[in-house]
């Protein structure tokens, strides 16, 4: 069993930067992989970014890439997720979830999700 819990969303301007982190706890293994995804109303849940529990390698989607960082705070258990250049089209609900098969960009390929947290990007 994985526990996560994701917190740091809230209202922000167009241009401006967020950073989400997840909690993580439980049952973790070095190749395990943590992924980001958000889901906007109406909308089918979308991979954003993935990083190696054990390791550093990280995936982005095209949407975010140069934009957001995924990084894990290796003293707090954390994987962090810093959102930068924000754009209305970012607006969504965030989840953190944890997978047992690899850099999956498939919500189906992860087993343990957090409750997400939302991200609201004004124009």
């Amino acid at each position: 069993q994985v526990q996560l819990v994701e917190s740091g969303g809230g209202l922000v301007q167009a241009g401006g930067s967020l950073r989400l982190s997840c909690a993580v706890s439980g049952r973790t293994f070095s190749n395990n992989y943590m992924g980001w995804f958000r889901q906007a109303p109406g909308k089918e849940r979308e991979f954003v970014g993935a990083i190696m529990w054990g390791g550093s390698s990280t995936y982005y989607a095209d949407s975010v890439k140069g934009r957001f960082t995924i990084a894990r705070d290796y003293a707090l258990n954390t994987v962090n997720l810093q959102m930068n250049s924000l754009k209305p089209e970012d607006t969504a609900v965030y989840y953190c979830a944890a997978s047992y098969q690899g850099p999956q960009t498939s919500p189906l390929g992860y087993a343990y999700w957090g409750q997400g947290t939302q991200v609201t990007v004004s124009s």
